[in-house]
């Protein structure tokens, strides 16, 4: 009697787990906009199932998700192959941003990197002209940053026998890149960027920029993404290109940190109350890489005086496991 009942208990736990685990989100390259007291979450889907593009769920807490009530869409698509969008495969990294009363996204298809517009946050996003930012030759995972003095900079990664990260002036009129104004942002030049896990050419991406007190912060992932050691850092600079000083606690997110495998290539945001949050992908599991799973985790900043720049460091046991919400 007692084995049954032990029995019966793991049973039940094992499938509470996979309840849990089937209400899971599983969007990777993950981004997270705020406005109007809600989150709006997208990334690059898991899965061949459905349409092509990006969908939104929304949030109030972080934890519950859903289908935005005011959708026009059943799955929350937001921009959608062929709906005056560029691309027929590789919908990826998109980033989320609002500029003078429109709303843009900014994605790779096609292993190119792709501008689309909206008045309306929910969508949906598309092109005047159908075509990549910079068509003469493969760029991915774009991040669009606006500087404090009006001046737009794209930051991308470039194909060079591994994959580096590239900093350009942007021109939101025309939507390209100014001529002259390319740079590669850094080398692979530490440990944790390159791991013998998963050995692969120099892999750094999934970029987003911030400023605070006149330095810039470029968060980055680094390691193929199907290394288990697949993780976060940053650098810090005077200029939008640098030089770059890498954080020498790199990296902040980490398996070692967060307790999950492929912890790498999300997004920066703060949230409703105020708390700095960074969103990322980690594998499916100890064995298998995709559907990758969502994450968000709490990110704590620090004023260094004597180095006059913030550290920054997550909270690695309050990680949030986003999860859908019960229809």
């Amino acid at each position: 009697m007692k084995s049954i009942l032990i029995y019966s208990l793991l049973l039940f736990s094992a499938l509470q787990a996979l309840a849990q685990s089937n209400q899971e989100i599983f969007f990777a390259d993950v981004t997270i906009y705020v406005e109007g007291g809600r989150y709006y979450l997208t990334g690059s889907k898991g899965g061949g199932a459905g349409p092509q593009g990006f969908a939104f769920l929304e949030s109030k807490d972080l934890k519950t998700w859903s289908v935005p009530a005011k959708s026009q869409d059943s799955l929350g698509m937001i921009l959608t192959k062929g709906d005056h969008t560029f691309g027929t495969k590789g919908f990826w990294a998109p980033q989320i941003f609002k500029d003078k009363g429109t709303y843009y996204l900014t994605y790779t298809a096609d292993e190119q990197t792709v501008l689309a517009e909206s008045r309306a946050l929910l969508g949906p996003y598309r092109q005047k002209e159908v075509g990549p930012i910079d068509g003469s030759e493969k760029n991915i995972d774009s991040y669009i940053f606006k500087d404090t003095d009006g001046k737009y900079y794209l930051y991308c990664v470039r194909f060079d026998k591994g994959n580096y990260l590239y900093a350009a002036e942007f021109d939101m009129k025309t939507g390209k890149v100014k001529p002259g104004t390319l740079k590669k942002c850094f080398e692979q030049t530490e440990p944790w960027e390159a791991t013998p896990n998963y050995k692969s050419a120099p892999i750094m991406e999934g970029p987003t920029v911030i400023k605070l007190k006149n330095k810039y912060y470029l968060f980055y992932s680094a390691n193929h993404f199907e290394n288990i050691d697949y993780a976060i850092g940053y650098a810090v600079a005077d200029s939008p290109y640098g030089p770059w000083m890498k954080n020498k606690s790199n990296p902040i997110i980490h398996r070692s940190i967060v307790g999950e495998n492929g912890s790498g290539h999300g997004d920066l945001f703060e949230g409703i109350d105020k708390q700095l949050y960074y969103a990322y992908h980690i594998h499916n599991a100890s064995d298998k890489v995709s559907p990758r799973r969502t994450r968000i985790v709490p990110v704590v900043k620090e004023w260094d005086e004597k180095a006059g720049v913030y550290n920054f460091s997550v909270k690695g046991k309050e990680v949030i496991v986003p999860v859908m919400a019960e229809k």
